[in-house]
């Protein structure tokens, strides 16, 4: 079919408690607000692509854990109650979300074909895991575009970081193919945070916000460097420097989000969009978007 497009790319973290300071009525909890800098961040991405027409969207999430291989959901639809294993007081979400069946199939056969090994999830029960799902609705609230979602092969934990950047590059490489072939108008996410060592105390109330912080001085240099990095299209350094943010910052790039995206928008060289950033119960977390269809119009 050929003439796709990804219009966008965007690093769009999922702290749970950012659906739980919304108030929206799929979550049960009721908050008074809170970190808001990241929920204006979000404002100011959805503010950015309001006018941008695109088909789907194609998300890898850290929180669905995959020991073999790269795994896709496979339904047309997935509907049910998704409740934080860690933060059941905050996150107990009613989800309805629209697959987009055909490009992700198509994803995981282009996939396949390359050697890795994949699985489609047609499993009617299947949990959504809570990553998809607050990535997902901080992203697009309505729920009103279809998804395409990845799940990330924890391979870091079985080999090396430098092992998932391999795989997590090609997995990159693969994905822009198939979205370039379907003939579809595609953002991509990858849905999580920089650095990641996070308190071990909750506070009476999670939304005070006297209580939030980055954890340590060194996480903060880490998450700072990474996103001038971003903010100067550097994509290749962030890449090289990968392992190490990944292991002194405990940073959630372990699970190859942030790799695929940068390999699936073909390691840009323009400058990203930092939307937002802030701390969330000690992690750093960006909101970040490479404007491609900027970057386009400026090339013609």
């Amino acid at each position: 079919m050929g003439e796709g497009k990804i219009v966008a790319g965007c690093l769009a973290p999922h702290p749970p408690h950012l659906v739980y300071a919304e108030n929206p009525p799929q979550n049960e909890p009721v908050a008074e607000g809170g970190w808001e800098q990241l929920r204006w961040g979000y404002e100011r991405l959805r503010e950015s692509l309001k006018d941008i027409e695109y088909d789907s969207i194609v998300l890898l999430s850290p929180h669905w854990q995959t020991y073999v291989g790269t795994h896709f959901l496979g339904l047309e639809n997935f509907k049910s109650l998704s409740v934080d294993p860690i933060f059941p007081n905050l996150f107990r979400y009613h989800y309805d979300i629209n697959i987009d069946v055909e490009l992700s199939q198509a994803i995981c056969n282009a996939a396949a074909e390359a050697g890795l090994p994949t699985k489609m999830m047609t499993n009617p029960d299947f949990r959504v895991d809570y990553g998809t799902i607050t990535t997902g609705h901080m992203f697009n609230p309505e729920w009103d575009k279809p998804f395409v979602v990845i799940s990330s092969n924890r391979s870091t934990h079985y080999y090396s970081v430098e092992v998932m950047q391999e795989m997590m590059l090609e997995l990159g490489r693969i994905t822009r193919k198939a979205i370039l072939e379907s003939g579809k108008r595609v953002v991509v996410l990858a849905s999580n945070s920089l650095s990641h060592r996070h308190f071990t105390t909750e506070s009476d109330m999670p939304e005070d916000m006297s209580k939030e912080h980055i954890t340590s001085h060194a996480m903060h240099l880490w998450d700072m460097r990474m996103i001038d990095y971003m903010r100067s299209g550097q994509s290749q350094r962030i890449i090289d420097e990968m392992p190490e943010f990944t292991e002194q910052a405990i940073a959630e790039s372990d699970g190859g989000g942030l790799t695929w995206l940068l390999s699936t928008l073909g390691v840009p060289e323009y400058p990203a969009t930092l939307h937002g950033y802030g701390t969330i119960i000690g992690t750093g977390n960006a909101i970040v978007e490479w404007p491609v269809h900027k970057y386009e119009e400026a090339k013609a």
